[in-house]
């Protein structure tokens, strides 16, 4: 039967773990990425100088920042995918028009077609009071450059389209698990050979 040779390889899969700062982004892509033996892709890291100079003293970013940031993580994201292979992004994607530009790197995307796109979102949501105490905490111990004043900024972008089919995820629960269940949700449509165990 056509499409059905176990020796073909299936294409690489992107899949983005988002939403507001402090909600585990980072930790939960890092071990998918562990689980899956992929790349994990940072987005802070993709952030200009001036980016992160701004967030450091409470101003929120405009479109006019954040667009070269998410053209520079979407081109990252798509030399995986052209290799075949899949790749973990925290990125916070707060907004359709942000997704879009990163679904642009599966070339063969068309606009509103998400269940054929091979970049998929997670998004990870938490009370405000939180993600505040999450970031109180990064932020006293240096780790991160984003206040927690910004955080309603961040809220008030947040923006999910029903017919995105984006998952939504309680933060609150263990990394493992969320790890686990993305495995299973998107396990067909993989490149990488997840043990049964996941």
């Amino acid at each position: 039967m056509a499409g059905s040779d176990p020796l073909v390889a299936r294409p690489g899969l992107a899949i983005v773990i988002m939403g507001v700062s402090g909600c585990g982004k980072s930790t939960v892509a890092a071990l998918l990425a562990g689980a899956l033996g992929c790349s994990f892709i940072e987005a802070d890291d993709y952030h200009s100088q001036a980016n992160k100079a701004k967030m450091s003293n409470g101003i929120p970013l405009s479109d006019a920042d954040r667009v070269p940031w998410l053209e520079s993580l979407r081109d990252a994201i798509g030399d995986r995918l052209d290799r075949g292979e899949d790749v973990a992004v925290s990125c916070s994607a707060l907004q359709l028009k942000y997704r879009e530009i990163l679904r642009a790197a599966d070339r063969s995307y068309n606009p509103g077609d998400y269940v054929t796109c091979r970049v998929k979102f997670v998004c990870l949501r938490a009370s405000a009071e939180v993600i505040t105490e999450r970031m109180q905490r990064r932020s006293d111990e240096g780790k991160h450059f984003m206040p927690a004043s910004l955080l309603q900024s961040q809220l008030d972008l947040l923006q999910i389209n029903d017919a995105e089919g984006i998952t939504e995820v309680d933060a609150t629960v263990r990394p493992d698990d969320i790890v686990r269940d993305t495995i299973a949700q998107f396990r067909e449509k993989l490149a990488s050979t997840v043990p049964p165990c996941f």
